[in-house]
This record gives structure tokens, C-alpha cells and sequence, in this order.
């Protein structure tokens, strides 16, 4: 079964994307999964444990279920100073 997301890119990601949010057809159960898949089709090379996530504007687990709708963001570390 596909779900439709909304993956929401900031920092790194949305320099390395070149898009600040985009739509997608996913078949990936959960996070993870996801991450995985998207990290793999635009070349990212962040690995998954430097990432978090939030779902529906929550920060969550990897193994939280992804289903139509959802609102996602991969959010990298970001310094500051």
C-alpha cells in the first residue's frame, strides 16, 4: 500500500535537494524507511542516526508509521554560534 507525504526540507537537505518541500508516492512503512528511500534517490549521503524527524509537526521515533497525509521533516543538525 502507497502513501502520499509532504516532506518538508530544511538546512543541508534543502540545499542538496534544492527544493524546500515536495510531495511524494511512498510504499515505506515507517520513518526510517522513508528516509532511506529519499536519502537514496537524491544522493543525500546524511547518515540516519545525524537526522531527526518530526511528523505532524511532532518529533518522533524512526519506527513511527508513515500514512497518507503527513506532513514530514528531516531535521539536521545546524550550528550556530
Amino acid at each position: 500500500m502507497s502513501s502520499r507525504v509532504t516532506i518538508e526540507y530544511f538546512a543541508l537537505l534543502r540545499e542538496r535537494r534544492g527544493l524546500d518541500r515536495e510531495e511524494v508516492e511512498t510504499s515505506a512503512p515507517d520513518a526510517a524507511a522513508l528516509f532511506d528511500e529519499i536519502a537514496a534517490r537524491h544522493g543525500f549521503g546524511s547518515r540516519r542516526d545525524t537526522v531527526r524527524v518530526a511528523i505532524n509537526d511532532e518529533v518522533t521515533t524512526w519506527n513511527h508509521p508513515v500514512s497518507s497525509g503527513d506532513r514530514i521533516v528531516f531535521l539536521t543538525p545546524f550550528g550556530g554560534g
